[in-house]
């Protein structure tokens, strides 16, 4: 199941909209910027609630 999510790059601060697999809960992945073309390193996960969580972080910080 797919899910659409907007996000705010952390390098440029651009809105942008990601889809999101629940397959992919407990991986971690990077992704280009839609807008500046940097690299977002995507973190996520399933909460206690069963609510699927995304992070997003810059490719130098430390999470």
């Amino acid at each position: 199941m797919l899910t659409q999510r907007t996000v705010y790059c952390p390098y440029c601060g651009e809105p942008i909209e990601v889809l999101l697999d629940e397959e992919d809960a407990g991986q971690q992945y990077i992704e280009d910027c839609q807008v500046c073309c940097r690299p977002i390193t995507f973190k996520l996960s399933v909460g206690m609630d069963g609510e699927l969580t995304l992070s997003v972080h810059d490719e130098n910080e430390a999470f």
